[in-house]
């Protein structure tokens, strides 16, 4: 015959052996201890082996008792776990977090966001995964992401672009470079420059998409380079330009060893969108971090001091 153990017979063998004995273990289980006994009996006939040393006050279990203990102790906190995180994903308290990025640049002001949320959502499991750069779509929709910062809507089924903020990819070159003197810079300038990039494809370069490639203008070289940090360095030391956000450009606007400029005279403006599942649009957390992202620019471009 085979043993067929419920989490209830754990928690019996755990009550028991807790209190010493059947009447106040009934107790603690809201049971009669009528009850207990049937139960206790029930599990000992299909285990065939005796759970308990009956002549022992208190009650004390026997040597297989001890080892149905032993499984107690180990499942039952697991399942109590487990149910309290059920517990949270029911209220709105807990769930996923995990954010795809289709813009290098976001981490400027991703992480202080994330910060922000995770006081506020501890028990929410946050994640940014760039790994999934070029497939960060198909990842959502396959649910193995839960939010995508990107600045390129597409018309996907149940799946909201949600507007994040809107911001100016500026030309950024060293003080004394020849194109400094110029009020805005156009493709052609950058006919004979090296032109210093993130390491991504040039369809998620705003340089590229807004301005190089409608032009049909190559520049003399690209160089790709991972932190901004490096970019700018490389950039007041004469090595070659960039275009970057405004926001991470905001310290430079105050430095004089660049300068800043606009992408043709009228500037360019970009619209960043965080795509998030439509039935998760509306989750406490989900609508919090949102907020987050939305107020996150302002606080960046403000002006330092």
């Amino acid at each position: 015959m085979k043993f067929h153990l419920e989490f209830r017979h754990l928690r019996t063998i755990k009550a028991i052996h807790d209190t010493g004995g059947l009447a106040r273990a009934a107790e603690v289980l809201n049971i009669t201890q009528s009850a207990l006994s049937h139960q206790v009996k029930g599990i000992e006939d299909q285990a065939g082996v005796e759970l308990f040393a009956r002549r022992s006050k208190p009650l004390r279990l026997s040597a297989a008792g001890l080892r149905l203990l032993r499984l107690a102790e180990r499942i039952l906190p697991e399942i109590d776990a487990l149910e309290d995180e059920f517990s949270g994903l029911r209220s709105g308290r807990a769930g996923r977090l995990h954010i795809a990025i289709e813009c290098h640049a976001c981490f400027e002001w991703l992480f202080p966001v994330l910060e922000e949320f995770r006081r506020a959502w501890p028990d929410v499991d946050v994640d940014i995964r760039p790994g999934l750069a070029f497939g960060a779509l198909p990842a959502l929709v396959r649910e193995e992401v839960d939010l995508v910062v990107s600045s390129d809507p597409e018309d996907l089924p149940a799946v909201s672009f949600v507007p994040l903020f809107d911001y100016a990819p500026v030309f950024v070159a060293a003080a004394k470079h020849p194109l400094a003197a110029k009020p805005f810079v156009v493709a052609e300038d950058f006919r004979g420059e090296t032109l210093i990039t993130y390491p991504v494809d040039r369809a998620r370069l705003d340089v590229f998409t807004e301005l190089l490639t409608p032009a049909k203008v190559e520049p003399a070289a690209v160089r790709q380079v991972e932190l901004t940090a490096v970019i700018l360095m490389l950039v007041a030391s004469g090595r070659g330009v960039a275009v970057l956000p405004d926001w991470v450009v905001r310290e430079v606007r105050y430095s004089s060893d660049y300068v800043t400029r606009p992408l043709t005279e009228g500037g360019v403006v970009k619209r960043l969108y965080a795509a998030v599942r439509d039935e998760d649009r509306t989750r406490p957390f989900m609508a919090h971090v949102l907020k987050l992202a939305q107020d996150a620019h302002r606080k960046l471009v403000r002006p330092a001091g």
